[in-house]
């Protein structure tokens, strides 16, 4: 019988053999990671990141609370900037708006009045004061004549009482006078009254217009209008239901300001500048690619934990970046634009080099 030839081979070298192995497959895994990651994320000039189309979102909400009155818009509309979209009930402030206009016409007719008076104790015045210089005149022919009778009587050419009847007659004209000045106080008392009615009136004017002005704003916030172009996304409320102050009732995205949002690892955010060009290609359209550029780029990290010790945990470190659609080019295919699109943004890193031939031709 032939005796067949047998290898024994130690525990220990078995096992330095079966890590050798793992180790070298280890290395082919990561190997291919690293060339399967720089085919991915641009090892040659241009970073690839995956990110989603998103647009400006606009709540159309209700500044004061109230019924819904009608809806005028439905999902998927394109409005206008300045286009009626909703109403709310407003009878309650439609009355208020009444009652504040009647509120100025009174106001107005109060100034008016003391407008009025203000002239009625003006003309007063001035009558007062032609009466004043009349009494004045009485005065100084009293004196004359009070005098004259004076030197005829001690000459005695004229009898005593007349001379004491001309004494009088100035004594009358004095206090008539002295009467007149008192008058002239009075009225310019009253006009200094007069003018106080008519500042006090005035400032119930304004009052009574600014009442009526923040009606008016009230009622037309009623009125929930566009604040610029875009299209409606969702109906958050409807006919009849009533609503909060700030209670929102339509949402509206701005298809002229649409972005995608990704992100990268500091390492690679680090090299990206605001403007600097990006081409994204969306899931829904593979064969074309959309010019952008960066518009943001965040400051503060994600994902990241508040304590960065080792080399691994700082490549947790991802920062969002925002690369904006030019408006000129979403104009032009306003219709076709769309939120929520998946996609791939690719960046340069040096702007001198060209873009890649394996993109997309650019959509124009």
């Amino acid at each position: 019988m032939q005796q067949q030839n047998s290898v024994y081979v130690p525990q220990g070298r078995s096992n330095l053999l079966l890590l050798g192995l793992l180790g070298l497959l280890l290395i082919v895994a990561a190997g291919f990671w690293v060339q399967h990651y720089a085919k991915q994320n641009g090892n040659n000039n241009v970073l690839r990141a995956n990110g989603r189309i998103e647009a400006t979102e606009i709540a159309i909400a209700s500044k004061s609370p109230g019924r819904i009155k009608t809806i005028l818009v439905d999902e998927g509309d394109f409005v206008s900037a300045g286009q009626l979209l909703a109403e709310v009930e407003s009878d309650a402030l439609q009355a208020q708006l009444a009652q504040a206009r009647a509120q100025l016409k009174q106001s107005e007719s109060m100034l008016l009045t003391a407008q009025s008076q203000l002239q009625q104790r003006e003309s007063e015045k001035n009558a007062l004061k032609a009466v004043l210089k009349q009494r004045e005149a009485e005065l100084q022919a009293a004196l004359a004549r009070a005098g004259r009778t004076e030197a005829l009587a001690q000459s005695g050419s004229v009898s005593r009482q007349q001379a004491d009847d001309n004494d009088t007659q100035v004594a009358s004209a004095k206090a008539a006078l002295s009467a007149g000045q008192a008058q002239i106080t009075a009225a310019e008392a009253a006009m200094t009254s007069a003018k106080a009615q008519i500042l006090s009136a005035q400032s119930a004017v304004e009052a009574a217009v600014a009442t009526v002005h923040r009606v008016e704003v009230e009622l037309r916030d009623t009125q929930l209008t566009a604040p610029r172009a875009g299209r409606i996304q969702y109906r958050i409320a409807q006919s009849g239901e009533v609503v909060a102050a700030g209670g929102k009732v339509l949402s509206l995205i701005d298809l002229t300001d649409v972005y995608m949002t990704f992100f990268l690892p500091s390492a690679s955010a680090g090299q990206i500048a605001l403007g600097s060009e990006v081409r994204l290609v969306l899931d829904a359209v593979p064969q074309r690619s959309i010019p952008a550029k960066v518009s943001y780029v965040a400051d503060v990290a994600q994902f990241t934990p508040k304590t960065v010790e080792t080399a691994s945990e700082r490549e947790k470190l991802m920062f969002r970046v925002k690369a904006k659609i030019s408006p000129a080019l979403l104009q032009k295919h306003i219709q076709k634009v769309k939120t929520g699109l998946p996609g791939v943004a690719y960046l340069r890193l040096d702007d001198s080099l060209p873009w890649p031939d394996t993109l997309p031709e650019l959509a124009q």
